[in-house]
């Protein structure tokens, strides 16, 4: 028995017709029996996560109006392994004996004070490098929509325990395309939310302000809801963002938007197109937009050669960060070392400089929305490639690799606007996304946007079949 979707579950307790005990104790027998096949989870919490359950259906039996203050009381949960829960280690998808966090992270805590009950970490690659989800330290992630595919990354076991699932949502993180990457090849909605919507602490900020938190789940309103629960900030927090009502956008429908159509492949050094099965499901659901009534007009992003320059030092200057400031986390694979070393010796430098040409790209691709309230565009160039299409590759035939299946999505990232992620159909039962890409403060708009196309496409209820 696979778990619905999060608002049925909320639905369930509140009539109870189930309890939390029961959704916990479904979820770990779920991980426990796929971990040998799909091995979405790094840890799991089986203990501790029966006890919360356990206590989450007193609270409710003795208080009626408990649910109306914590909306995700006994629902069980998963997050990220690059975020702190106390009394597990956070490995970041490398090895080592890594201590248990003395503390939650800040969206731990507020999962928790809306009375989540998280049942485990899922898995990402080292350090949230590729698209792929493997790594020496746990093997490979799969997708469940097919075993020798990929679920993407670095959110893929997140991804693929929604997708499979484990649990109805799930929190990744995202810094450059990580969170959109795996959504797309796992028929989800996922949301790159705005810089400072969700706290980083105990991080001032991630990745030199690439890197934010969001929520996978299978329809936009289950998004929505996770994004509003962990969404705020703390004091130690670099960046922070005027608050929205997630869950009011995605229950209206938006007026007529421009929307901008736009297939364009960042510069990366390789040379790659979209596949024209990608390019087909873009086109498809700019229709889709236009039968409901919004303008569709194709253009082309305004990237230039040199803006992969502003996200190398930071991305690199991020893992040297990650493998300095947590000396027990130890990468196995050379290429993470490599990459760490290289923020250290060839990239720090010139951190600042990339740092400030942000305001200069934001400023060029900003011109987009004076003529468009949204950008329409691939959440990846291909198709979910082979499980193991990185494993033998060098570190320059790695990149290479990875900017062709994963071009699209880091732009956002230095700019650190929102996306959000949505499902475009299928190529031979496997899925594709698009992402709603839109300017500062306009995750309203774009979730909104994407609950207008779910109500039609209804892609929550396709979900694969059960091979693992």
């Amino acid at each position: 028995m696979t778990a619905g979707p999060l608002h049925e579950q909320i639905a369930s307790l509140a009539q109870g017709s189930t309890t939390s005990t029961t959704l916990v104790d479904r979820a770990l027998r779920e991980i426990d029996r796929t971990q040998s096949t799909l091995n979405c989870f790094r840890h799991v919490r089986a203990d501790r996560a029966r006890a919360e359950a356990a206590a989450a259906d007193a609270e409710r039996s003795r208080d009626a109006a408990a649910a109306e203050r914590k909306p995700l009381l006994g629902v069980p949960i998963a997050i990220k392994d690059d975020t702190d829960i106390e009394g597990l280690p956070t490995h970041f998808g490398c090895g080592g004996e890594v201590p248990p966090a003395t503390a939650d992270a800040e969206i731990v805590r507020r999962l928790r004070e809306a009375g989540a009950v998280i049942v485990g970490k899922t898995n990402t690659p080292e350090l949230g490098q590729w698209p792929f989800t493997d790594g020496p330290a746990f093997g490979h992630t799969r997708s469940p929509w097919n075993r020798e595919l990929t679920p993407g990354g670095s959110s893929g076991g997140s991804a693929a325990a929604v997708a499979a699932g484990i649990v109805a949502a799930a929190v990744g993180s995202d810094g450059a395309g990580s969170i959109r990457i795996p959504a797309a090849w796992s028929n989800l909605v996922g949301i790159k939310p705005q810089r400072g919507r969700v706290s980083t602490a105990p991080w001032p900020e991630l990745f030199n302000g690439l890197t934010t938190s969001g929520p996978l789940a299978r329809t936009v309103g289950d998004a929505a809801l996770l994004l509003s629960v962990i969404s705020g900030n703390a004091e130690a927090d670099l960046h922070r963002a005027e608050p929205i009502d997630a869950v009011a956008a995605a229950a209206r429908t938006p007026g007529p938007l421009r929307i901008g159509l736009a297939t364009t492949v960042p510069f990366s050094g390789f040379p790659h197109r979209v596949h024209p099965v990608v390019v087909a499901a873009t086109e498809r659901m700019g229709r889709v937009l236009r039968e409901l009534g919004h303008q569709v007009e194709n253009t082309s992003m305004p990237y230039r050669f040199y803006d992969g320059l502003q996200f190398l030092p930071r991305s690199m200057a991020g893992l040297h960060q990650w493998v300095t400031e947590r000396p027990a986390i130890v990468p196995q694979d050379r290429r993470t070392r490599s990459n760490a070393a290289l923020g250290s010796i060839a990239i720090a430098p010139v951190l600042g400089a990339a740092r400030r040409a942000e305001a200069g790209f934001g400023r060029r691709v900003g011109k987009l929305y004076r003529r468009f309230d949204v950008v329409l565009a691939p959440a990846t160039a291909t198709p979910a490639p082979d499980v193991h299409g990185i494993d033998s590759a060098g570190p320059i035939a790695t990149n290479r690799i990875i900017t062709e299946h994963c071009p699209m999505t880091w732009p956002w990232n230095v700019l650190g606007w929102p996306a959000v992620s949505v499902p475009a159909g299928f190529s031979e039962s496997v899925p594709l996304g698009v992402q709603l890409l839109g300017d500062p403060g306009s995750e309203e708009t774009l979730i909104s946007l994407a609950a207008h196309l779910e109500r039609i496409e209804q892609w929550h209820r396709h979900v694969p079949g059960r091979w693992w």
